[in-house]
């Protein structure tokens, strides 16, 4: 009996193990997954957002040039798509000037540009998604995102970046001429889905831009990076994005995403 006695508990404690295993296994996220989480954890928090956004574009000798823009961003329910409209405060040269994104991921964006000097709106080319954010290392598929569909993704490995658990995603365009990238590594933060770090490989597979999440902070329930860093490793260049006065779910009116808003926004959404 006390030999039974014994093997019955070990047996147990042996089946409970293997549930436990069995458990985290079941748990454990696919790379599409993975992909899936960041990108609606980065770039689709909450059903609309407003941020004031300073950018500072440092040159490699260290001349510097700033921005500051108010950016507002609604989600299109059940579907991908984004609005963006951006006003911009400073330089002093482009003050006033707004600009206005239909994101579409599987298509190329329309875009308008309101320029007061000249008092006109002006529909612009989107056939290019890499091209750069308003003047900055960021393009626009940095800012907004990539439809998941033109990519393979995989789990290189997971391992810490500083003190957080993440998976490192890499993300390889099926399509080589679609991005400008030959792939991507990515450290994914397991608690919030947020990308820590990213690096951006060329088409000789050489490292020649990185990703920065240099603050992260909640924002209204949603963590949010809120300081950036883009760097170009090859010229030398970087861009530097602080965003504050955060705000989620405002309710913004869908009819402020168009062309009669662009010369005259309302004061309340583009206020610092």
């Amino acid at each position: 009996m006390s030999t039974n006695g014994f093997r019955i508990p070990l047996l147990a404690a042996l089946f409970v193990d293997t549930l436990i295993i069995i458990s985290f296994a079941q748990k454990s996220l696919t790379p599409i997954e993975v992909a899936t989480n960041y990108q609606k954890a980065f770039f689709y928090p909450g059903k609309d957002m407003k941020a004031v956004v300073f950018m500072r574009l440092i040159e490699s000798g260290g001349k510097e040039r700033a921005r500051e823009l108010t950016m507002l961003r609604k989600n299109t329910e059940n579907s991908q798509d984004q609005k963006y409209f951006i006003y911009f405060h400073q330089p002093v040269d482009v003050q006033g000037m707004t600009f206005m994104v239909y994101k579409y991921p599987q298509k190329d964006d329309d875009r308008w540009i309101f320029m007061p000097a000249l008092d006109l709106v002006k529909r612009i080319a989107a056939n290019d998604k890499r091209s750069s954010f308003v003047g900055s290392d960021f393009t626009y598929e940095d800012v907004s995102g990539r439809d998941l569909n033109e990519d393979e993704f995989s789990i290189v490995k997971e391992e810490k970046l500083g003190e957080k658990d993440c998976y490192v995603l890499k993300s390889v365009p099926k399509d080589p001429k679609s991005a400008d990238y030959s792939y991507k590594l990515s450290w994914i933060d397991k608690s919030n889905f947020l990308p820590l770090k990213e690096e951006y490989y060329d088409v000789r597979k050489e490292l020649y831009k990185v990703f920065t999440a240099e603050e992260v902070k909640d924002m209204g329930g949603f963590p949010t990076v809120t300081k950036r860093k883009m760097e170009n490793v090859k010229n030398k260049h970087q861009t530097l994005v602080t965003y504050s006065q955060i705000e989620y779910n405002l309710g913004i009116e869908p009819d402020l995403f168009t062309e009669r808003f662009l010369k005259r926004p309302p004061a309340k959404w583009i206020k610092r």
